[in-house]
């Protein structure tokens, strides 16, 4: 195989591998819908495939919007050791203390999650369904992506430690080998009382397992033998060298269940973030909300060769 296969061989898997994954993000979105009460559970059920399919809306937006892409993320370290000490939870006071050119390139996840839920809001006050699907499906993404741990640091694919390929392996391979296993029956959504608080605690809660997702992965680098770390998968017709199935497997034991856990958060949340949203617009009946003109799906796919106009290492 010539190096210059090979080369085209990891780009097709870094445009293939995005952000938790398709796979994660639509199967995250799904379960949301049916922690959800009786009066909201009809509505997102009839669209729960329009909530599946427009799990990953987000992600493809990257290829085309340069704003974009600073919503997915928070690189809590550019902050200092203690960074949640020292940055303000409130956009405005935050963009007066360190200007909104420091927050975008830094990353403005937690920020974004707390406007696209007054979004919501607004959209299911008005029911309107265009926006309600829009924003519960874009909320959904967000507040996925903030339970990932290296969504909330500078060395978000191990560039910094030598584990270039981490942010795929762990938020995409792990949960395509091994989600099929997974407990995702979490529970009712509950009442969220401050929606930027509970951004906020998320994105705290995944930054303090950055260590654990690149330290267990460096120990088992060092310990694995090297011929047996990688091999290759076949997608849309193209070989992609990725980590084997025994790699994927040894790291997912080491890790104890966090990827598991992670996605039980983010699917929780999603329902918790959608039901207060409805109750914060009034308890609106939109059992019989319909749309003027079919939902069409008018965002370009990834796929078609485009590159992200951002970190092209996890979109």
């Amino acid at each position: 195989m010539s190096r210059i296969y090979l080369l085209l061989v990891c780009i097709a898997g870094v445009i293939l591998l995005s952000s938790w994954g398709f796979h994660a993000h639509k199967r995250i979105n799904r379960m949301a819908v049916f922690t959800l009460p009786t009066a909201m559970a009809g509505f997102y059920k009839q669209h729960v495939d329009y909530m599946t399919e427009h799990a990953v809306d987000a992600d493809k937006r990257c290829y085309v919007d340069t704003a974009e892409s600073p919503r997915h993320f928070l690189d809590a370290d550019e902050y200092g050791k203690q960074p949640f000490d020292s940055i303000p939870i409130h956009w405005t006071a935050a963009v007066e203390k360190f200007s909104e050119r420091r927050l975008i390139a830094s990353g403005i996840l937690p920020w974004q999650i707390n406007r696209t839920y007054h979004n919501l809001v607004r959209a299911l006050s008005e029911k309107h369904m265009r926006r309600i699907l829009r924003y519960s499906s874009d909320i959904g993404h967000y507040l996925a992506d903030a339970h990932v741990p290296l969504h909330t640091t500078s060395n978000y694919n191990g560039q910094q430690t030598n584990q270039v390929g981490i942010h795929a392996f762990w938020e995409s391979r792990l949960p395509e080998l091994f989600s099929d296993g997974y407990d995702f029956v979490v529970g009712r959504a509950q009442y969220v009382a401050s929606p930027v608080d509970e951004a906020w605690r998320i994105v705290k809660e995944s930054h303090h397992a950055v260590d654990s997702v690149l330290g267990i992965e460096a120990q088992l680098n060092n310990s694995f033998p090297a011929g047996r770390k990688y091999g290759y998968i076949e997608r849309n017709r193209i070989l992609i060298r990725t980590y084997s199935d025994a790699y994927s497997h040894a790291y997912h034991e080491a890790l104890q269940g966090m990827v598991e856990r992670r996605m039980r958060g983010a699917i929780h949340s999603i329902g918790s973030f959608w039901y207060s949203a409805w109750v914060d617009a009034g308890q609106p009946d939109i059992r019989n909300l319909t749309a003027d003109t079919p939902l069409l799906d008018s965002i370009p796919s990834p796929l078609d060769g485009r590159k992200p106009l951002g970190r092209e290492e996890w979109h």
